[in-house]
This record gives C-alpha cells, sequence and structure tokens, in this order.
C-alpha cells in the first residue's frame, strides 16, 4: 500500500481532531502517514503540489473533498490520485450516497481493505467542478437564507437548526424561477414556467441525506437532472412531504433525465455546489468527466454492513 497524505481542516473542533487522530493511526498500522492541516484554497494547493506519489484522504466533509479534487484537477494530477475520505462534515451527502462509514475507524479500513472505483465528476464552463451535487431554487436559497440563522443561533450551540430555519423561510417566500434546462440537447424546462428547483446529481443526496436526485450514482458516467414546477404553494408543501418520503420524482410536476450535458439559464439564480453557495449567475453548463479519479469505496461486505 502507498504512503498516504492525510489533509484536514486547522479549523477542526477537538473532536474532529481526535477523529483524525484515531484514524491516522489505524492506517498507520497499513502504512506511513502525514497528517497536515489546511485552512484555505492556497494551503490546499500547497500541501496537494507536493503529495507525490502518496495517496490522499480528506478527513472532512463535502466542502473539503471538493477543495481536494478542485485542487488536484486544475493542477492536472486528478486522474492519477487515489483517494479516501473521513467523513467528518455535518451533511456528509457523498459519503452517505456511497455507503462510506462515518464512523472514522470504519472509513479508515475501507481505505485499507474496500474497493477502487473510478468515479465521475462534472466539470462547468468556468472551470469548477461538481464531486457530488448541484442545485438551484428553493434549496440554495434555505441555504442563503440561513447564514445569518447558523450565526446567530450558533452562540446558543443550536447552529444546526439554521438550515432548517433557512428552508422554512425559503418555501414560504419562493415564487419560482424562470429557468431554462436542457439536457444533451432535450428541453426540460423552456423558461416560460417557474421552477421550484433544479438538481444535477453526480451523487445522490444533498443537505444531510435527503435523496434529491435517488438514482444518482458518481460511477455510471452520467448525471441525473431533476427539475420541479411545483411553485404554488400547496404544492410546494406537498413536493416537500414527497421529498421528505423519496418520492418526490414520481409527481406529476416534476421532470427527470440523465444526460451528459447540462444546460441552466435564465434569470439571475444562486447556486449549491457541494455544499457551497456560488452566485448569482444567469446561466452555467455542466459536463461529466467520467472516471475522473480512483476512490476508495467500501466492498459489497462493508457496503451491506454500514
Amino acid at each position: 500500500m502507498k504512503d498516504i497524505l492525510v489533509m484536514t481542516n486547522v479549523e477542526a473542533g477537538t473532536n474532529d481532531e481526535e477523529a483524525v487522530e484515531t484514524a491516522a493511526d489505524r492506517l498507520r498500522q497499513s502504512t506511513d502517514v502525514e497528517v497536515v492541516a489546511t485552512c484555505d484554497r492556497g494551503d490546499v494547493d500547497t500541501a496537494l503540489a507536493a503529495l507525490g506519489e502518496r495517496d490522499l484522504v480528506v478527513a472532512g466533509g463535502d466542502g473539503s473533498l471538493h477543495m481536494a479534487v478542485a485542487s488536484l484537477h486544475s493542477q492536472g494530477t486528478l486522474k492519477d490520485t487515489r483517494i479516501g475520505l473521513i467523513p467528518l462534515g455535518t451533511g456528509n451527502d457523498f459519503a452517505r450516497g456511497t455507503h462510506i462509514p462515518l464512523d472514522p475507524l470504519e472509513a479508515a479500513d475501507v481505505i485499507t481493505a474496500g474497493r477502487d472505483r473510478r468515479i465521475d465528476i462534472l466539470v462547468d464552463d468556468s472551470g469548477g467542478v461538481v464531486v457530488n451535487a448541484a442545485h438551484v431554487g428553493v434549496g440554495a436559497d434555505a441555504g442563503r437564507e440561513a447564514r445569518g440563522w447558523k450565526s446567530a443561533l450558533g452562540k446558543v450551540n443550536l447552529g444546526k437548526l439554521g438550515y432548517g430555519v433557512g428552508a422554512v423561510i425559503a418555501g414560504f417566500k419562493t415564487n419560482g424561477y424562470h429557468l431554462r434546462v436542457v439536457a444533451d440537447g432535450q428541453v426540460l424546462a423552456d423558461g416560460g414556467r417557474r421552477v421550484l428547483q433544479v438538481g444535477v446529481g453526480n451523487g445522490s443526496r444533498v443537505g444531510g441525506g435527503t435523496r434529491l436526485t435517488p438514482d444518482a450514482s458518481p460511477t455510471d458516467g452520467l448525471a441525473d437532472i431533476l427539475v420541479s414546477f411545483a411553485v404554488a404553494p400547496r404544492e410546494r408543501f406537498l413536493y416537500g412531504v414527497h421529498l421528505k418520503r423519496g418520492t418526490h420524482d414520481e409527481r406529476h410536476d416534476v421532470g427527470t433525465a440523465r444526460a451528459h450535458q447540462v444546460e441552466l439559464s435564465g434569470e439571475a439564480f444562486y447556486c449549491n455546489v457541494d455544499g457551497e453557495l456560488i452566485g448569482p449567475l444567469r446561466e452555467r453548463t455542466w459536463t461529466v468527466e467520467p472516471q475522473a479519479f480512483t476512490m476508495a469505496l467500501p466492498s459489497t461486505a462493508q457496503a451491506a454492513d454500514d
């Protein structure tokens, strides 16, 4: 087994630091391990420029994994890199969707004894990447509304409730967006009818486990696209109920497709990419880059135990 560089966030709390050390000690039973803490993209670029022939283990959440993959992609070394994940984030949507255990020791065992799979990414027209999912509309709006609430509630150790508060506010406020959505030439929304949400999934889950694009897989060479037209108040509520149940994609006002390329344009919108908000944008195109890198995923037996 190759030596390993474990990359973590310098702002990790005490519990996360202990989890990193626990996982690193387990990995050291199989190989040499270096742990490096980073605080921004510049630090990540510097650390990964020195990766050499080692494997990379990201100790963090969806945002940390996104930043590592984006850095390697920009440096031209992603395709030759093997990546493992020790999930430490609050959402951990990529880990949940690929059955990577949330327990640090079990995740470390996947890295040493799991199976290697080639993982797709999405590349946008500005050179950015999507590792797990991008979504526009009510979900991204909820993230914007949650910013202030997370800060305020965080002062009394209730920061995790911020997104829930933001989701409720966004659900009441939104009137939808006039957006055109085209998947491999197929028009899913022509811009004339308002849409509530657009999901573009490489992985299946967003927002801490919600299966926005339930059948999406980061190993199949395609993006899963979902467009919801449930903009009326009653329909918005029912869409939320069905989303919670995982049956939203069966609704009459929801369209789905699978494609190699997705084009989105229209009035100004914000986009949630792997848990981070970007925008406002007027257009964005994503193209699947198949088998972009190698990742340690659970074996059949490990996934069954998850």
